[in-house]
């Protein structure tokens, strides 16, 4: 006697796709129930849903090509980053416009139907939305125009300077040198004066004023003036068209007033105070050096007493004569004078020192944002 034979696979399997079908089958009344049903328009769950999917894979595949562009951008140096940032915005803001008019389409709801509201959407910009339609052109505008772009160290007025880090849909973000974030309506950039520092040409020129005593000789100025700017790293040639000049621009009441003009580098086009700071700290150096006197405002006394004394004892008492004697039997080392390890520890320059952690930080595309730093 023979045993069964097995049945074949095709038997033993459940039958899948059927259970898909009944499951199927199961749900489209849910899909299909209507939300909204009105001037003929039909919303139902499953058209929503679809649309939310819709919206969704919009969004996902603009961060997927932005962040493929970002990369692209990271791996060559030479490519321009401002068009690749205007490229990322447009692309995002196509794929969203996208995304809405298929989510639309898969709501059941017609495009033409939106011109029924294109009334109330036209009174609506007039009012309340008048700002943020403003803003959204500006936005465009500057990406198109590049008058603007991202990287750019711009000045609004003389309490925000910054880098911008972003052109967004309804504002610009520009980071300060003290690490402070400033978002400005894009309209402001259209409508408004902007110093663009970084436009046409990555250096610029800075003009650092000080003074010297009368009597001093000017060419010895000079050359202390240019030892100092020779001392900074931020300078960009010691020869050539753009040396560092020494002008003499006034006769102070106190003081022979000179400007250090100083070309910088790229990497020193953005900052502002730090870099001043740092060239008038080498110029208090090179004129101590020099034994140049940095000068003080000086004005003519006349007495007729002092402490109640009278002619030559009152010019004795002025000139210190009386109290020569109790001067030298005090402590002459002093409290306050400086060690030799304290002074040569308080010698660097702080504001170079800070400006080169800042374009190392920003030269590094992974390291940390830089903490706050010292700006007037």
């Amino acid at each position: 006697m023979t045993a069964p034979r097995p049945a074949p696979p095709a038997e033993r399997l459940p039958d899948v796709g059927g259970a898909v079908e009944r499951g199927w089958n199961g749900l489209q009344p849910l899909f299909e129930q209507p939300l909204v049903a009105v001037s003929g328009l039909r919303l139902t769950v499953g058209g929503l849903l679809f649309a939310v999917v819709a919206l969704l894979v919009a969004w996902l595949m603009s961060a997927l090509l932005r962040r493929a562009i970002a990369r692209y951008g990271r791996r060559y140096e030479n490519v321009n980053a401002a068009a690749l940032y205007t490229v990322s915005r447009l692309v995002h803001y196509l794929l969203l416009v996208v995304g809405f008019l298929v989510a639309l389409d898969l709501a059941g709801i017609p495009v033409t139907k939106f011109a029924i509201f294109a009334g109330a959407i036209g009174v609506g910009l007039g009012f309340g939305l008048q700002a943020i339609f403003s803003n959204f052109i500006s936005g465009l505008v500057l990406l198109f125009d590049r008058s603007l772009k991202v990287g750019d160290f711009v000045q609004l007025d003389d309490n925000l300077r910054g880098t911008v880090r972003a052109i967004n849909i309804r504002a610009t973000l520009i980071t300060t040198n003290d690490n402070i974030d400033v978002i400005v309506p894009n309209s402001e950039f259209v409508s408004g004066r902007v110093v663009n520092w970084t436009h046409g040409s990555i250096h610029r020129r800075i003009r650092v004023r000080f003074g010297v005593a009368y009597g001093v000789d000017k060419e010895l100025v000079k050359k202390a003036a240019l030892e100092a700017a020779a001392a900074v790293p931020f300078t960009l040639a010691t020869e050539g068209d753009r040396r560092p000049q020494v002008w003499l621009v006034n006769f102070g009441d106190s003081a022979v007033e000179f400007i250090l003009a100083v070309w910088l580098n790229e990497a020193a086009a953005r900052r502002n105070a730090a870099i001043e700071a740092a060239y008038l700290w080498e110029l208090d150096t090179a004129l101590r050096r020099h034994g140049i006197e940095i000068p003080f405002p000086q004005r003519d006394l006349h007495l007729r007493s002092l402490f109640g004394l009278h002619g030559e004892a009152a010019f004795a008492a002025l000139r210190g004569e009386a109290q020569a004697e109790a001067a030298a039997a005090q402590d002459t080392s002093g409290d306050d004078d400086l060690s030799r390890h304290e002074r040569v520890a308080l010698a660097g320059n702080d504001a170079q020192q800070d400006v080169e952690r800042e374009i190392a930080e920003d030269a590094a595309p992974d390291a940390p944002a830089a903490p706050p730093t010292s700006e007037s």
